[in-house]
């Protein structure tokens, strides 16, 4: 079956009254046969049916051998440094998300591990990055928050060379718009928070391993530490994920069509969104993804407009993450990015000008006139003139 199809038609083989709707198995342990035979299941930090049909699920989307989810993106990602030992190396893309710069640059080098940041669009620098140390390459594309696109089989192929990992982080698109596991790399981590769970009510991560051995390696720590996702968030994330090629369908369309007015109107200095011509990345983007995302980011070129505008919009949330069928607005400068550690801002922060919008499933032209009126709002309380109009 195809994956938008396997989404809609969820079982669990595991269930004796073959329910329609997948059952939530809300226990934290298990009776066993017999004292000599644990069954299936004996523990939920273990292992609960409710995660293992998730886990089913979200393999299928990423095209992967297996899926380990844990109660956060974020732990997912920490999931990922107990892969390496003390004395290795990770190199890191430098557009990611602010929470994943704040544990690589403050987390893991407690644990003895080397981090060193680089332009990941630009092959020879990922490359010249590289040593024989070097155990995980991890990246986003498109990346958080400025969009840019990482060219995945090329880094696939310097990762297999000098036996590093490649993960990549995929919450933009996902695996029904990119898969990275076809295109090399080892391994895909995803914050279910956003698209794939879609409603912003449930907290979740995913590691999708390419190879079964990285997967039981993932779930021993996993069980190991007790940062499994919890039946009823696996629950809610196997209803969301029904929707999920609708959800991202309307998403994508109204993205796109918001991107192209934005970057006409002449209070929008530059916008950063991988279906336009005028994106760095267009190219690499159309060689390995099948849609451009729903997130749109764009610079005013005056960070106080910008502030103004985020809290002008009337439709948009002002919030943080992306992926829900709600639209948002934020500054990440502000918001999502503010946690990046001080010495790294100047390198590794978005410009404190740029604007993100993580479009949801309303009708566009409501969400555009109410980009149209903050927009219009903004220019007029701040005096730095606007470009004309193209």
């Amino acid at each position: 079956m195809r994956p938008s199809t396997r989404l809609v038609h969820c079982r669990d083989r595991r269930d004796p009254h073959r329910a329609v709707a997948p059952p939530l198995y809300q226990t934290a342990t298990f009776r066993q046969p017999s004292l000599d035979e644990p069954g299936d299941y004996d523990y939920t930090r273990s292992g609960n049916p409710t995660r293992t049909l998730l886990e089913e699920q979200l393999a299928a989307v990423e095209g992967g051998s297996g899926a380990c989810a844990f109660a956060s993106g974020m732990a997912a990602i920490s999931a990922l440094l107990r892969l390496l030992t003390a004395g290795e190396e990770i190199v890191a893309g430098a557009d990611l998300y602010g929470g994943t710069i704040r544990l690589l640059a403050q987390v893991a080098p407690r644990q003895g591990l080397a981090v060193r940041f680089v332009d990941a669009t630009d092959v020879a620098a990922v490359e010249a990055a590289l040593t024989p140390r070097t155990r995980l390459l991890l990246v986003e594309t498109p990346g958080n928050p400025l969009l840019r696109i990482v060219d995945l089989a090329a880094l696939a192929a310097l990762a297999q060379a000098r036996a590093a990992l490649l993960a990549v982080d995929n919450s933009m698109l996902t695996g029904l718009q990119q898969r990275p596991l076809a295109l090399g790399a080892h391994l895909v981590v995803s914050s279910t928070t956003k698209f794939l769970g879609g409603h912003s009510d449930g907290t979740g991560g995913v590691v999708v391993a390419r190879d079964e051995a990285l997967l039981r390696e993932l779930a021993f720590y996993r069980n190991a530490e007790g940062n499994a996702l919890p039946p009823f968030e696996c629950w809610l994330l196997l209803r969301g994920l029904k929707t999920l090629p609708l959800r991202l369908e309307r998403q994508v369309t109204t993205a796109g069509r918001l991107a192209a007015r934005l970057a006409a109107h002449p209070a929008v200095d530059r916008v950063y969104y991988p279906g336009l011509a005028t994106h760095e990345g267009l190219a690499v983007h159309r060689r390995q993804a099948s849609a451009d995302g729903a997130v749109v980011s764009f610079t005013t070129g005056d960070a106080e407009r910008s502030r103004r505008l985020v809290e002008a919009t009337r439709l948009f949330d002002l919030a943080v993450s992306f992926g829900s069928v709600a639209s948002a607005i934020s500054l990440p400068c502000r918001m999502s990015h503010a946690s990046v550690p001080a010495e790294l801002r100047e390198r590794l922060a978005p410009p404190p000008d740029l604007v993100r919008l993580a479009i949801g499933i309303e009708a566009a032209e409501d969400l555009w006139e109410d980009l149209a009126q903050a927009l219009e709002a903004s220019a007029m309380l701040c005096s730095t003139p606007c470009r004309e109009s193209a």
